[in-house]
């Protein structure tokens, strides 16, 4: 069987690292950065290379945040919908990014380069309204300053 993109960076991660249990945490977030989210598969191999039963690896993906079992966008778009964003309107850049990359929150775009979730603080209540790419923090949005923020990531 001929292996897939996903599957060859999935076995260069793996190979980095020793069979133990304490990689774990190391070995899921090197796979979240690289693919985006972790698959079911991706999961049992992981757990397999740091001989830890399936049931705790999952256990780790979902209680940390960092860690997506759902595909997600190259570009995570976060959205703040905290009390100050909120009352600068936050809401209508869910709506707005919705129409600009034609998906809904927590779907990739069809390109695989976005998605989008709404969080409930960024810690930036003096930028409202406000969100962040991939960890960048954008503020005092408009609809105009977010399809020029989109249209740059567009462009990379």
């Amino acid at each position: 069987m001929t292996k897939t993109g996903t599957d060859k960076k999935l076995d260069t991660i793996l190979k980095k690292y020793e069979p133990r249990p304490d990689s774990l945490i190391a070995v899921l977030q090197e796979v979240q950065e690289k693919l985006h989210y972790l698959s079911e598969d991706a999961l049992k191999r992981v757990a397999e290379r740091v001989k830890v039963p399936l049931v705790q690896a999952y256990s780790v993906a979902t209680f940390y945040n960092a860690f997506s079992l759902k595909p997600k966008g190259k570009y995570i778009i976060q959205v703040c919908l905290g009390t100050a964003c909120h009352l600068q309107n936050g809401n209508q850049l869910i709506e707005e990014l919705g129409s600009l990359l034609d998906t809904e929150m927590g779907v990739p775009t069809k390109d695989g380069l976005f998605s989008f979730e709404a969080v409930r603080c960024l810690g930036c209540c003096s930028l409202a309204p406000a969100m962040m790419i991939n960890g960048k923090t954008y503020g005092n949005l408009t609809a105009d300053k977010l399809k020029k923020i989109i249209k740059e990531y567009k462009a990379k």
